[in-house]
């Protein structure tokens, strides 16, 4: 099988290391199967999109609707667009992971702000019809519940896009541009577990307040996300595993 290609921007080792990890236990493949490129370590390296099944863009601290953007961002996010432009074009595989919105969206024209921006929690996530219908929601409820946590929201969607699933306070939680280019708001690839180690790096960050830590970890791992939110990522494996 041709691996996926996981692309991080987180900057702190033991969060990029965790992200790595959760994505490749939740989707069932092998660490052999799951390359792991950390854009913002070094310049990204030429890609060949035909090496892989599929790509997958994870969190970030970053904030695509950022007025102010260090250099390390403007590199990183310059470098994500060129390869979102060529990903987009040929219809490649690909599920972007809350940053992913942000990156996907800004890329079409949509419109991404801080508006619907999420403490780090649980939230209902509910299929729309068209969700329902397809093969990366197959077996999810009509209604579940994941993992948020974001400082900005698609408030726009792409021209074309097909809105998958909402949520109260963040309308647009997931959407799907052609037939195969998929973003998430919410993370898919955080159980209870994961996401307490994830908010445990950061606590300074203001995703939440920090003195919230306890009860936020305390219901995160009482709450109702199931398991149900993984199948996003494993029904993506799934269905664009490619043979060499």
């Amino acid at each position: 099988m041709k691996p996926f290609l996981l692309l991080g921007t987180r900057e702190e080792d033991e969060a990029a290391r965790n992200e790595f990890d959760a994505v490749r236990r939740h989707s069932g493949l092998d660490a052999a199967d799951l390359i792991h490129l950390r854009v913002e370590a070094e310049p990204m390296p030429p890609i060949d999109l035909a090496d892989f099944s599929g790509v997958i863009l994870g969190g970030s601290s970053f904030s695509a609707s950022s007025p102010v953007k260090d250099a390390l961002q403007q590199r990183v996010e310059s470098e994500l667009q060129a390869l979102l432009h060529r990903v987009i074009a040929a219809d490649m595989p690909f599920l972007g992971l809350c940053y992913g919105v942000g990156m996907v969206t800004s890329t079409l024209g949509g419109v991404v702000g801080p508006e619907y921006a999420e403490t780090a929690g649980a939230v209902e996530v509910r299929l729309t019809e068209v969700g329902g219908a397809d093969p990366l929601c197959a077996g999810l409820a009509p209604s579940f519940h994941a993992f948020v946590g974001h400082k900005e929201a698609c408030t726009i969607p792409p021209r074309g896009a097909a809105v998958l699933a909402l949520g109260d306070h963040c309308p647009v939680q997931m959407y799907r541009v052609n037939r195969n280019v998929y973003v998430t708001q919410f993370h898919p690839e955080l159980a209870p577990s994961d996401f307490v180690t994830r908010i445990s790096f950061y606590k300074h960050m203001g995703y939440f307040e920090p003195e919230a830590f306890e009860q936020i970890r305390d219901e995160a791992l009482a709450g109702p996300v199931d398991g149900r939110q993984h199948l996003v990522l494993s029904n993506f494996v799934r269905r664009f595993a490619a043979t060499d």
